[in-house]
């Protein structure tokens, strides 16, 4: 069994239909979304259709990221819309036909069915954070789906387990790889890439925007050759990080506070 975990996608349709051609799942396969599968890109209906769609062709865990709750909110629970259609919400109306009605049936089970986080026994999944000494069923929704890692990053999770979260914007195209805490949103919707990772091998598929296959850079090279070297790796990146992967701009970091 292989297992994928896939960052914000953020409407970006294209990129995702040729990321999941490049996998190419299996039935064992298991393929793990951070959530934001809404809002900024063209295509918001597109994602969600073919997620569900890859339902039927291998294990699907779909986590729930802050765009969506804005988009329950709005659509669901009749919250003010302000917030949410300047932060991307438009272009998920717009991808619904101009109308949040017309949201079909199978993507609110979708929607309402989203996890909060994902845990195995060697990895954690989340959208956007953890705090160290809690175990996942007691952090907060404001750590799990809002706050942005920048500069300041937790410490290790308690139970030694890797994290993987999304939400905090790449915008240089590269994951950025901690060793204990791996960052997978490379800001699709903008100028990077949406990517998926393999957990099992640290083997990295990018694809852009336009749905074209990024060939394998030189970090996602090195992941994969060093994969038995975790320790040593994770020295090597945090300096290699601080030189490659630039502050996001102001376009990359406009999530809601």
């Amino acid at each position: 069994m292989r297992r994928f975990v896939i960052g914000d996608i953020h409407g970006c349709s294209k990129a995702l239909r040729t990321l999941i051609e490049c996998i190419a799942p299996q039935p064992e396969d298991e393929i793990v979304f951070l959530g934001d599968y809404v809002d900024r890109g063209p295509d918001s209906r597109g994602v969600i259709d073919q997620v569900i769609e890859l339902q039927d062709r291998c294990r699907v865990v779909p986590l729930r990221g802050n765009h969506e709750i804005m988009l329950m909110g709005v659509a669901f629970g009749g919250l003010n819309s302000d917030m949410w259609l300047s932060t991307g919400g438009k272009a998920t109306v717009t991808s619904y036909g101009g109308s949040l009605d017309k949201i079909p049936s199978d993507h609110e089970r979708f929607l309402r069915s989203l996890r909060p986080y994902y845990e195995t026994a060697e990895q954690i999944f989340v959208h956007a954070g953890y705090v160290a000494h809690l175990p996942m069923d007691q952090q907060s929704d404001e750590i799990r789906y809002w706050t942005h890692l920048g500069a300041v990053t937790p410490p290790p999770h308690f139970t030694g387990k890797r994290v993987y979260v999304g939400h905090t914007p790449q915008p240089a195209g590269c994951i950025r790889d901690l060793g204990y805490l791996v960052f997978v949103d490379t800001y699709c919707f903008g100028t990077g890439y949406l990517t998926a990772m393999d957990v099992t091998t640290d083997e990295v598929i990018q694809v852009d925007r336009k749905g074209h296959r990024r060939r394998v850079p030189a970090e996602a090279l090195w992941h994969l050759m060093s994969s038995g070297f975790r320790a040593v790796r994770s020295r090597l990146t945090k300096g290699r990080n601080a030189s490659d992967c630039a502050a996001p701009p102001n376009e990359a970091t406009d999530e809601p506070d």
